[in-house]
């Protein structure tokens, strides 16, 4: 090692420490916001339904998270979508805070489709079990069919639902295929498929680890693909069309 590389390593150190203690601070913080928030969101849904703890992640919840992790958020498009319809968001997914970026930006009350591994997590789990979110068990398709069932009746109310078709967060920021299960969903229901892009959310939050930094995430909405007429074994091609969508958002910078 030479010596003109030491002073460079050392200068290094502080800032290393730094970031380590932040991250602790800011995750501590996520915590807590999260189990405050649970009780309210429950008192609130056994008085008054789902609907106002569903807004509260909206409102509460995830502009908090945001704050903590010192991020910003730009919406682009969801002034030219039909709120009033049901349907089905698909979108990329880099990041944890994917979740909480959807709930800021779509402004209704907004279910999503999860892992089934989600149910287990504290707070977070129990919330979106009491909110009626699908939790899908893919590797037991009759209980996913079972599940996706039911989220489609709830989309026949009017609900709006959010799915990751990618089932995992991409490790480089490229989107992955999608697969038909979330489809499925909308053509189960007879709604349409909404295509959405997330960008930046990775560079904020990556998919491994709790290592924050402040940055900007966007959330760009496209225009809504119809599902009339559409069969079930039709899945697989909407599945390609919405994920061609979401590129083409993802993209468009």
């Amino acid at each position: 090692m030479s010596a003109t590389s030491l002073p460079a390593r050392r200068t290094h150190w502080p800032a290393r420490v730094g970031w380590v203690a932040l991250n602790a601070l800011q995750a501590l913080f996520t915590i807590l916001v999260t189990v405050a928030g649970f009780p309210v969101a429950l008192l609130l849904g056994l008085l008054s339904g789902p609907r106002l703890p569903l807004r509260m992640a909206a409102l509460y919840w995830a502009p908090l998270l945001f704050l903590g992790a010192g991020a910003r958020l730009r919406v682009e498009g969801a002034e030219r979508v039909d709120w009033s319809r049901p349907q089905v968001l698909v979108a990329n997914h880099a990041s944890m805070i994917d979740i909480p970026a959807l709930f800021r930006a779509v402004p209704v009350p907004l279910r999503f489709v999860l892992k089934r591994e989600i149910a287990g997590v504290p707070f977070v789990g129990w919330y979106a079990r009491f909110m009626g979110m699908a939790f899908i068990d893919r590797g037991n398709a009759r209980e996913a069919k079972r599940k996706l069932a039911e989220a489609a009746e709830k989309l026949r109310g009017a609900a709006t639902f959010a799915a990751f078709p990618e089932g995992t967060r991409s490790k480089d920021g490229t989107v992955g295929p999608f697969k038909g299960g979330a489809l499925q969903l909308a053509l189960e229901a007879g709604v349409p498929v909404l295509p959405v892009a997330i960008a930046g959310a990775g560079s904020v939050l990556p998919p491994s680890g709790f290592s924050v930094r402040p940055g900007t995430i966007v959330v760009r909405f496209g225009d809504p693909i119809e599902t009339a007429g559409m069969a079930p074994q039709d899945r697989n091609a909407l599945a390609q069309r919405a994920r061609d969508a979401v590129l083409a958002l993802h993209d468009a910078r």
